[in-house]
C-alpha cells in the first residue's frame, strides 16, 4: 500500500464536482506532491493525515472577479451606483493606495477568502507585483496580472511603462512563485482603454500566450456611454480590436445584446457574475441561464468589497440561485449546477480546468472542509442543495490549496491576524480627513 503525504480520511460526504456530479459516502482522498493521486473507499496511509468524519469535503471555491485589496475601502461608498461608486473610490485610492497598501489589503482580502473556502481568485488591482506578493504568503491559489488605462492613474504609470511592465510579468509570476497560475492581462475597460490601445494589447497578448480579464457592460449607462463614443457596443470594440481571439473573462457582463452573446459564444468568451454587487450597485441581472445555453462559460465572482462589502462567495451562490430561479423558474435552477458555477464552472471560466474546480484524479488538491454538525445542516436531504442554499463560510473548517493546509480549525496557517489588522487598522485610520 502507497503511503501518500497528505491523506483525507472518511468524509462523510465527498462532493466531488465532476461531469457526474458523484457524491460519495466515507471515502479518503490520497495526496501527494500537492496532486490528487487517489480516490478511494479503502483504507490509505499518509504521512499527515485528517480525519474527514462528520465533514463534507468538497472542491475549493473559485472567484472568477474580485479586487482584493479593496478590502481597505470596505463600506467606504454606499447609496451610489457604478458610476458615483467609481468617484468615491477613486478619490479613496488616490489618498491611501500605494504598492505596500495594495499589499497589505491584498493578505487581508486573501485571509478572508480562504477562511471562508475559496483557493483561488482572479484578482485586477494595481500594483499587481505587490498584490500577488500579499496573496501567496496567505496561501491563496492568486491570479493576477499587470493593469491598463489610457492615463497614468494610482501607479504613475504611462501606456509604454505598462507595456513594458507586461513584457516582464511572467517573469514576476516565476520570481514570487506560489500556486501555479496562467498569464493575464487586465485592461480596466472599454471606457478606459482607446481601440488603438486594445488592439495593442491583442498583439501582446499572442506574444506572451495570455488571457484577458476585462469590466464589459456592467451597467446600461456603461454601455450608452461607450455607444456615443464609440458607435459600438464593448463587445464590438473588443471584437474589433482583437482580443476576444484570446480567452478572455468578462466581469459582470450583464447588459450583453444578443449579438454580444453570440460574438463571444463564437470566441469561447467567458462571463463572471457578480449578483451582489450588480444588486447592490443596481446595475442589474446578467442572463446566467442563457449565456450559458449559448455556449459561454459562466463563473461567479465576489467583487470587491467596496461595492459588496465582503468576499464570501456562499452567498453569491445563494443570490445566484435565487435569482436564476426568479428568471428562468425554480426547475431550472438545480443545486448541482449552480454548485458548478463555483467550483468547475469557474475553473473553466478562467482556463484553470484541468487544474482545479473538481475532486479528480491528477487534479491540485484545492480542498475545503465543512462541519456538518451545525443546526442549519441538519438533516443532509441533498448535499448540493445544503451548499448552497444552507452553508456559509462560518461552516469552512480546514482549506488546502495544493495539498497544503492554509487553514486548520478556522485559523490561517499562514499568517499573524493579530499584527495584519494593527496594520490594517493603522493604514486607514483617519481617512476620511486626509481626502479633504
Amino acid at each position: 500500500m502507497s503511503e501518500y503525504d497528505l491523506v483525507i480520511t472518511g468524509a462523510e460526504y465527498l462532493v466531488t464536482s465532476n461531469e457526474y456530479h458523484e457524491i460519495r459516502r466515507g471515502a479518503s482522498i490520497g495526496i501527494n506532491a500537492g496532486v490528487i493521486a487517489e480516490i478511494s473507499d479503502s483504507k490509505l496511509r499518509g504521512r499527515e493525515e485528517f480525519d474527514a468524519r462528520g465533514k463534507l469535503i468538497a472542491p475549493g471555491l473559485v472567484n472568477t472577479h474580485t479586487h482584493l485589496a479593496m478590502t481597505l475601502l470596505r463600506g467606504w461608498a454606499e447609496g451610489v451606483d457604478l458610476q458615483g461608486f467609481l468617484e468615491l473610490v477613486w478619490a479613496a485610492e488616490g489618498a491611501i493606495m500605494d504598492a505596500p497598501t495594495a499589499e497589505l489589503g491584498t493578505k487581508l482580502g486573501a485571509l478572508e477568502a480562504l477562511l471562508g473556502g475559496t483557493t483561488t481568485a482572479l484578482d485586477m488591482y494595481l500594483f499587481p507585483e505587490a498584490t500577488h506578493l500579499g496573496a501567496v504568503a496567505v496561501g491563496l491559489r492568486h491570479i493576477a496580472g499587470p493593469i491598463f488605462f489610457d492615463f497614468a492613474g494610482l501607479d504613475g504609470m504611462e501606456w509604454n511603462e505598462r507595456i513594458a511592465f507586461a513584457r516582464r510579468w511572467p517573469e514576476v509570476l516565476r520570481r514570487i512563485g506560489g500556486p501555479q497560475v496562467p498569464t493575464y492581462l487586465m485592461p480596466h475597460a472599454t471606457y478606459t482603454c482607446n481601440p488603438q490601445h486594445l488592439s495593442e494589447l491583442a498583439q501582446l497578448a499572442g506574444e506572451l500566450g495570455a488571457a484577458i480579464h476585462i469590466h464589459v457592460s456592467e451597467n446600461e449607462r456603461e454601455n450608452r456611454d461607450v455607444s456615443i463614443q464609440y458607435e459600438r457596443t464593448p463587445t464590438q470594440l473588443l471584437d474589433e480590436s482583437g482580443l476576444l481571439k484570446h480567452h478572455t473573462v468578462y466581469g459582470h457582463g450583464v447588459h450583453l445584446s444578443a449579438s454580444d452573446v453570440k460574438t463571444l459564444s463564437a470566441n469561447h468568451g467567458a462571463v463572471a457574475h457578480c449578483p451582489g454587487s450588480n444588486l447592490k450597485l443596481a446595475s442589474g441581472i446578467a442572463d446566467v441561464n442563457g449565456y450559458r445555453a449559448a455556449g459561454i462559460e459562466v463563473g461567479l465572482g465576489t467583487d470587491g468589497c467596496s461595492s459588496s462589502n465582503d468576499l464570501d462567495m456562499w452567498s453569491v451562490l445563494r443570490l445566484a440561485g435565487y435569482l436564476i430561479a426568479n428568471s428562468n423558474g425554480p426547475e431550472n435552477s438545480s443545486a448541482a449546477a449552480i454548485f458548478d458555477l463555483a467550483t468547475i464552472g469557474g475553473a473553466r471560466a478562467l482556463g484553470i480546468s484541468d487544474l482545479v474546480g473538481s475532486i479528480e484524479l491528477g487534479k491540485r488538491a484545492d480542498l475545503i472542509a465543512l462541519d456538518l454538525d451545525a443546526p442549519h445542516l441538519i438533516p443532509i436531504h441533498d448535499p448540493y442543495a445544503q451548499l448552497v442554499f444552507a452553508a456559509g463560510r462560518s461552516d469552512v473548517s480546514d482549506v488546502w490549496v495544493d495539498g497544503r493546509a492554509v487553514v486548520s480549525d478556522h485559523h490561517s496557517t499562514q499568517i499573524d491576524y493579530p499584527k495584519l489588522r494593527a496594520e490594517v487598522q493603522a493604514r486607514v485610520s483617519n481617512l476620511k480627513e486626509r481626502i479633504r
